[in-house]
């Protein structure tokens, strides 16, 4: 899967940089993009609480001058498909990417639209 190649490559070139030592959650912040693309930024935040979703707006790290796009296609045009596709991106990365080891020492990894939800991914529940 070329996506997911890509997607890889784009997360590991994030991860391999010497990210802030305060980091304790990790988030995919999610947009719908102006180009027909889902718009994926990679956040590190300083807190984390299970019962507060505003944890993701403690940003010690963000890549927003360097986002993934993920192509808007008729299969995952509604923003729930959307979700759930970028979500198997990187719950795949979780299981075999370079970094998914670095990625699962903190305390926690969320995935979801700026504007909606937070989804824990790691830990599993």
């Amino acid at each position: 899967m070329e996506l997911y190649n890509n997607f890889s490559k784009w997360l590991d070139k994030q991860l391999s940089k010497d990210l802030p030592n305060n980091i304790v959650a990790i988030n995919f912040n999610l947009y719908e993009g102006i180009k027909q693309t889902y718009d994926v930024e990679l956040v590190g935040c300083d807190m984390f609480d299970e019962n507060d979703e505003d944890w993701v707006c403690d940003e010690v790290f963000d890549t927003r001058e360097d986002l993934f796009f993920v192509p808007r296609t008729d299969d995952i045009s509604h923003w729930e498909k959307g979700l759930s596709f970028i979500t198997e991106l990187v719950n795949k990365y979780l299981s075999e990417g370079k970094y998914a080891d670095e990625l699962k020492s903190y305390k926690a990894i969320g995935i979801g639209f700026v504007d909606g939800n937070i989804n824990i991914l790691y830990p599993i529940k």
